[in-house]
């Protein structure tokens, strides 16, 4: 019984398996990889996916729906042939018809799915996410997040260590990462991402400048005709991939219309996406902490990464040619088929370690002195932490004889908590004494499936209260991975090479001259503090460099010359 990873598009979808060594893509009833994200009910009331379907958005638009991976998440209702439907449900309409393709094409079952989304969907679109694969009665097995998948399959092409930059451009979103690749490694530093940002938008661009300079308002045309300018503007935008110049035609009112355009033209009228995508890079930069010099390599997914403004633009950005393939749209899901063949254990990809990180802040509200009506956001995993991880934070009531603690969890980078999205609330007794005098610990641990476990801890008493937050996972796999995740909740101060270190550095410290001391204090200090942190790309990165320190120290000969000490470094220091 194989995995089936699903690289689940707004535009189109594909599914890929590992076998005999390699990943095969799946293809559908009608022999291509590719299967239009587009649900319709037929008049007979039953249900057509793909292909079918996006020819009915012009002849039945009412009755058809595209594009609602945007939506995912959300309470948006969609009426197709007079019955409602919610995102997840047409996403799993999507996911069935690849099942049922992989499992024609295969000759065997499939029961267990891995599926892509972007990197910036948050816990409400990744929960949706996973309840669309249930509903198409399938097991979602994990979420990856689609430039992590990008960047796997170009690692495994290329077997260059070096540090990506993985620009996945699709129909609907735009997700960037920052990944640093080594030996067998794949780890991500950083992502950024616009979840409303793709290359529809060149498509409505088109369509608006097509319809300005022939002096007409949108609001006056009819759903079918501008469904069908949308397609003209997406034929455009696709001849200008390989021609200087097209015409675009529309019979609207009708009356014919006919415009000339060219690269030139769409980049101007696009002015607006461009300062989007710079947004999302400048941000991704900036997390990952890297300069545009450091970036190696520039890869193109998905399907929009194939135009050619698009291409152009990242050249004269980055100062280097991106690494485009004439298959980007199918490089999530090979990226997707070695993660399946990596959860299947196979010989060739089974070494394999896809890092993933978290791709928001989570956190809890704490009190405004200034204004006890909008509390403040503090952060507890920051984002762009590696997962899995376990952080802990230390707060102090804010009222005299508080008989409870009210702990909301929030996720998002707001400075006001009410700004970000709630994932839950918990509710914890504390004895009753002056505000100040009490304290509580809020432990978050999140793992790479979506689990997070938050638990309070009452200082005085040490009595705990604790909370699941899952993507819809069963109580036994729940149970399964919590048990997985204990070994998490020791505060890196605590873990064993930490420790050792620490004692190292104060044998050293006893055993040293006067003048040597106050240097080796300066490291003791610093480690305290980077332990503080609790981010463990860091605390390994430091402890590496003390590791040199303390090599220098006990080989250091006097009649050799003066004792150097490594430096911590700003590049290594903002790394992490």
């Amino acid at each position: 019984m194989a995995i089936l990873g699903i690289d689940l598009g707004t535009t189109n979808s594909l599914g890929a398996v590992y076998r005999n060594g390699k990943v095969e893509l799946i293809p559908n009833r009608f022999g291509s990889f590719l299967t239009p994200s587009v649900v319709s009910v037929m008049e007979d009331g039953s249900v057509a996916v793909g292909q079918i379907a996006k020819e009915r958005l012009i002849t039945h638009p009412k009755d058809t729906a595209a594009s609602f991976k945007k939506k995912m998440g959300t309470t948006q209702n969609y009426v197709l042939g007079g019955r409602n439907f919610l995102p997840e449900e047409l996403a799993g309409f999507v996911i069935s018809a690849i099942v049922e393709d992989a499992r024609n094409y295969l000759q065997e079952d499939v029961e267990e799915v891995v599926i892509s989304v972007p990197a910036y969907f948050h816990d409400k679109q990744r929960v949706a996410t996973k309840r669309a694969g249930a509903l198409a009665g399938v097991m979602v097995k994990r979420i990856i997040n689609e430039p992590s998948a990008a960047a796997l399959a170009s690692y495994f092409d290329t077997r260059q260590e070096q540090l990506f930059l993985v620009f996945d451009f699709g129909g609907g979103t735009l997700d960037v990462s920052i990944v640093d690749c080594f030996d067998t490694m794949v780890e991500i530093l950083a992502v950024s991402g616009d979840n409303h940002l793709g290359g529809d938008d060149f498509n409505e661009a088109i369509a608006g400048g097509f319809l300005k300079e022939h002096q007409l308002q949108q609001k006056y045309l009819s759903e079918t005709e501008y469904a069908i300018l949308l397609r003209q503007a997406e034929k455009c935008k696709i001849a200008l991939s390989t021609l200087p110049e097209t015409k675009m035609t529309a019979v609207i009112g009708g009356q014919t219309y006919q415009s000339v355009y060219t690269n030139e033209r769409v980049m101007r009228e696009s002015s607006g996406i461009w300062k989007r995508m710079q947004r999302v890079l400048r941000h991704a930069l900036q997390d990952g902490r890297v300069s545009l010099e450091e970036i190696n390599a520039v890869i193109l997914a998905g399907g929009s990464g194939k135009m050619p403004l698009v291409q152009s633009y990242m050249e004269q950005l980055f100062e280097q040619t991106p690494l485009v393939t004439g298959f980007s749209d199918q490089l999530i899901a090979r990226g997707l088929g070695l993660v399946c063949g990596v959860m299947e254990r196979k010989d060739e990809v089974r070494d394999y370690v896809l890092t993933d990180i978290c791709p928001f802040t989570l956190g809890t509200s704490v009190n405004n002195d200034a204004d006890h009506q909008h509390p403040y956001m503090s952060a507890i995993i920051e984002r762009n932490t590696v997962l899995p991880c376990s952080r802990v934070q230390r707060y102090y009531t804010v009222s005299d004889y508080q008989s409870e603690v009210k702990v909301d969890i929030r996720q998002g980078e707001e400075p006001y908590a009410e700004d970000n999205l709630q994932l839950g609330v918990l509710k914890v007794p504390i004895p009753k004494k002056k505000k100040g005098e009490e304290c509580i610990d809020i432990r978050f641990t999140y793992d790479i499936n979506g689990i997070l476990e938050v638990e309070v801890t009452v200082v005085s008493n040490g009595k705990k209260v604790s909370k699941i937050l899952s993507q819809n996972m069963d109580e036994k796999e729940i149970e399964k991975r919590m048990q997985q995740l204990q070994k998490l909740k020791i505060h890196p101060k605590d873990m064993t090479e930490n420790r050792l270190m620490k004692e190292r550095l104060q044998v050293l410290f006893e055993e040293s001259l006067p003048e040597t001391r106050e240097r080796i204090l300066s490291y003791i200090e610093y480690f305290d503090q980077i332990l503080a942190s609790q981010d463990p790309r860091r605390i390994r990165r430091y402890r590496e460099l003390l590791e040199q320190v303390i090599v220098s120290l006990e080989t250091y000969d006097p009649f050799e010359g003066m004792m150097e000490f490594p430096e911590w470094k700003e590049e290594d220091e903002g790394e992490g």
